[in-house]
C-alpha cells in the first residue's frame, strides 16, 4: 500500500542547540526529508547531524527577487515531497508560526489536500525579548506590529503600553526584493512614531542571541537617532510606555493583576 505523505513544521528556537523541544527533535530525526529555513550555516549543519536528508530553503532567496515569489516556491518544494508520500519536516528559526509565512501556507495546503499536517512550537524572539529585557506583557500591556505594516496602515497606539515593532531594518520598503531600508524610509518610521512619542524618548534595539557564546543585542538610544542606527532585517524596536495608564471613568477600583490559573496538581 502506498504511504501517504505528511508534514510537520517545527521550531528550532533562537539559540543553537538550546531551545529545541523533544517533539520537534523527534519530527526532525524521523522525517524522510527535512527542509531547513535558517540563514546560519552552523544551524543547518546542526540539523543535518540529526537527519542527513536536509534541504536548505535559503537558495530560494535571491537579491532583486520578490520575497512573495520565494515563499511560493518554498511551499511548492515542500508540497512536492508531501505529495510524493514522504514524511516531511520543515525546520524554522524560533517559532514556526511567528513571522514565518511558509509554514502556515504549507500546512494549509497540505490539509486542504487531505494530508496530515501539524505545527510544533518553538522558543521565539518574542520569548527571548521578554526574558532579556525584563518585560512582562501582563504588566501594562504590549502591542506588537510588523514595522512596515505599522507604517503603511492606520493603527491606534496606546503610549501607556509597550510597543514592539518587528523587522525595523526593512520598514518602509515597498520593493520586496530589497532586504535593507534607507535612511529616508527609517525617517518615515520615526515621523510616524513622533505622533505619540518625543524624539528624546529612549527606545531599545533588540536582537536575540543565536549562539550560547553571544550576548543578545540590547542597544538603547533616543527615538530621533533611529534613522542613523545600525539595523538588520531581524532587528526589533522596543518602545517603552511614554505615560501612565489612565483610569476608566466609573471603574473606581484598585488595580489587580490577573489571577493565577489553577494547575492540575493544585
Amino acid at each position: 500500500m502506498e504511504s501517504k505523505g505528511r508534514l510537520a513544521c517545527v521550531g528550532v528556537g533562537m539559540m543553537l542547540g538550546a531551545h529545541l523541544g523533544p517533539r520537534a527533535r523527534r519530527h526532525i530525526e524521523t522525517a524522510d526529508v527535512v527542509f531547513v529555513a535558517v540563514s546560519d550555516p552552523l544551524v543547518e549543519l546542526w540539523v543535518q547531524r540529526m537527519n542527513p536528508a536536509v534541504r536548505s530553503l535559503q537558495p530560494f532567496y535571491r537579491a532583486g527577487r520578490s520575497r512573495h515569489r520565494s515563499y511560493a516556491d518554498m511551499v511548492a518544494a515542500i508540497m512536492a515531497e508531501v505529495r510524493a508520500g514522504h514524511d516531511v519536516c520543515g525546520a524554522f528559526y524560533g517559532h514556526p508560526g511567528v513571522f514565518a509565512r511558509v509554514p502556515h501556507q504549507a500546512i494549509a495546503a497540505a490539509r486542504a489536500e487531505g494530508f496530515e499536517a501539524v505545527m510544533e512550537p518553538g522558543i521565539s524572539a518574542e520569548d527571548c525579548l521578554y526574558a532579556d529585557l525584563g518585560v512582562d506583557p501582563g504588566d501594562v500591556g504590549c502591542q506588537h506590529y510588523e514595522a512596515s505594516q505599522f507604517l503603511f496602515y492606520r493603527r491606534i497606539i496606546d503610549p501607556s503600553a509597550w510597543l514592539v515593532l518587528w523587522q525595523v531594518g526593512v520598514a518602509g520598503i515597498r520593493d520586496t526584493g530589497r532586504f535593507q531600508n534607507t535612511r529616508e524610509e527609517r525617517a518615515m518610521l520615526v515621523h510616524r512614531l513622533g505622533r505619540d512619542y518625543q524624539p528624546e524618548h529612549v527606545v531599545t534595539l533588540y536582537e536575540a542571541a543565536t549562539l550560547p557564546t553571544v550576548r543578545p543585542r540590547v542597544e538603547r538610544l533616543p527615538l530621533g537617532e533611529l534613522v542613523d542606527a545600525r539595523l538588520h532585517q531581524h532587528t526589533t524596536l522596543v518602545v517603552p510606555p511614554a505615560r501612565a495608564m489612565e483610569r476608566e471613568v466609573g471603574m473606581e477600583c484598585e488595580p489587580v493583576r490577573p489571577a493565577r490559573v489553577p494547575q492540575a496538581d493544585d
